[in-house]
């Protein structure tokens, strides 16, 4: 594993969103016999596939470096640029601070609601993590927004 791929799964267990991650994985995903099922994606990153929780609604989301997946894990892995821009987030909740991203990012995902009707196209976190990656369209800012540049 790289350097910095090591150190970003540290910080992450130190700041605590990799444990949260952990606790979302065993309360919210379903499997038969037990527990969540956690695959290892590389570079320190968890799948745990199955997640059924009603929010967020997106088939996949991060919380430090566990990747919640709504399928099965080996759905994730065999998509390299979902895997890559959830990767992207678990580097992001290392330089957030941690479970700070969290309300950090539902506040940009309001304002790019606000903006242009949906959760990613202004949201900084998912430009970051690259929306297209992400499988967003980026849409443009509602008519009548787009003249006060």
């Amino acid at each position: 594993m790289k350097p910095a791929y090591r150190v970003r799964s540290i910080v992450n267990v130190v700041n605590l969103s990799t444990p949260l991650g952990l606790l979302l994985a065993v309360a919210a995903t379903r499997r038969t016999g037990g527990g969540p099922r956690l695959r290892s994606a590389g570079d320190g990153l968890l799948v745990a596939g199955g997640y059924r929780a009603p929010v967020p609604v997106a088939t996949a989301f991060t919380v430090g470096n566990v990747i919640l997946f709504r399928g099965d894990a080996s759905g994730l892995l065999a998509d390299p640029l979902l895997l890559r821009h959830e990767a992207r987030h678990s580097t992001q909740y290392a330089w957030c601070l941690g479970v700070v991203m969290i309300p950090l990012y539902l506040a940009c995902a309001g304002v790019s609601m606000a903006l242009c009707g949906d959760w990613a196209s202004f949201n900084p976190f998912e430009r970051l993590a690259g929306l297209a990656d992400g499988g967003y369209e980026r849409r443009p800012l509602r008519p009548f927004l787009r003249g006060r540049r």
